[in-house]
């Protein structure tokens, strides 16, 4: 059975209007098809979905990236992936079913393969904790992220969470220290990692595994620091007000990807992902072997060094960069208009003193 958005009214019930012209019993018996008008109604669908999700705004993309159809972790690594062998635990306290780990197959080179996982269903909702980590998921994380790069292993997460588990048991095993931790993993790696971001990102649940060289979101996913009725509710003390929280908070994959946040879109096949997996686990396969093998020729500490420019030029024109081969670390290169901005600043009472001197000046000439 199909799940159908609220906007998705129109669609569903041509659909169904499809389904009853399928069938080859009619209200009189066995009738003939009208394939005619099958067709007819089929293009009549890809019109209304074409133009329904070419306008989608914020918040009915936060829908869709809920979509209880759309294609799970456990999906995608099964369909990508060979040859992948599971790993459990993190050797403290337990194992985390959020959270899908192992090594597995892709363009036959060995990958660590971190997937948070939903569930497709209710039982295993709530066997999964619905996409919510604790410190132990975290902490196997690590683990296998720490044993990757020892062995020179790219590392590819698939994200899709509300957020971090904010459960009383998770505080006490130290569920920020755990997301602080794997933040850190992450950055200090030294072989390429890939984030696909296929669903929700949420908070810091998401961003502890997404701080990686690429960022990679699908067309209809979100990412942001807090949900839609979270920032409403705290702001305005009034969750209805989701859709103006999720406009403002530019948390869709084409606002993102404006302020310099993410590197890559993946279009979704029409209609959203969950109307043709297969389709959009090819998209995601071809993009995943294509930024590792951009990544070949380059060093460990070159790989390192990509990471922090990338998250160092957030919000800059040019970022971080060597400035020569015998520099350590990285220093900042401004833009010839920021440095002028930077003398000004630091020099204003300067200037000032020369402006009212020439005001003087221009006075006494007049007068």
């Amino acid at each position: 059975m199909k799940n159908y958005l609220e906007f998705e009214k129109e669609i569903k019930a041509l659909e169904e209007e499809v389904d009853g012209l399928k069938s080859p019993f009619g209200s009189e018996g066995i009738s003939e098809v009208d394939t005619k008008k099958i067709k007819t109604t089929q293009e009549e669908i890809n019109e209304k979905l074409e133009q329904t999700y070419q306008n989608l705004n914020s918040w009915q993309k936060t829908l869709v990236a809920r979509h209880e159809d759309r294609p799970k972790a456990n999906f995608y690594i099964k369909t990508i992936f060979n040859q992948f062998t599971l790993l459990s635990g993190d050797r403290y306290f337990g194992d985390d079913k959020s959270v899908i780990a192992g090594f597995g197959l892709i363009d036959n080179k060995s990958v660590l393969v971190i997937g948070q996982e939903k569930g497709e269903d209710l039982n295993t909702r709530i066997e999964r904790n619905f996409g919510m980590m604790r410190p132990e998921g975290y902490r196997k994380c690590i683990r296998l992220m720490k044993l990757a790069d020892r062995f020179q292993i790219p590392v590819v997460t698939f994200i899709d969470t509300p957020g971090a588990y904010p459960g009383i048991g998770a505080e006490q095993r130290g569920q920020a220290s755990a997301i602080a931790h794997s933040i850190e993993a992450s950055m200090s790696l030294t072989v390429p990692n890939i984030s696909i971001i296929i669903g929700e990102g949420g908070s810091g649940g998401a961003v502890a595994l997404a701080s990686s060289n690429k960022v990679i979101m699908l067309e209809n996913s979100i990412f942001s620091v807090i949900s839609p009725e979270g920032c409403a509710s705290i702001l305005w003390r009034d969750p209805s007000k989701s859709l103006q929280a999720a406009e403002a908070m530019k948390m869709t994959s084409k606002d993102l990807f404006n302020l310099g946040i993410i590197d890559e879109i993946i279009p979704e096949p029409l209609g959203g992902a969950h109307r043709d997996s297969e389709s959009i686990a090819a998209d995601i396969k071809h993009s995943i072997i294509k930024n590792l093998r951009s990544f070949e020729n380059l060093s460990r500490d070159e790989i390192y060094d990509h990471r922090k420019a990338k998250f160092l030029k957030i919000g800059r024109d040019r970022g971080f960069t060597k400035s020569s081969d015998t520099d350590i670390g990285l220093s900042y290169r401004e833009s010839n208009i920021q440095k002028i901005k930077s003398h000004i600043l630091q020099n204003k009472l300067i200037y000032l003193g020369i402006g009212l001197v020439f005001i003087v000046g221009l006075v006494s000439i007049i007068y």
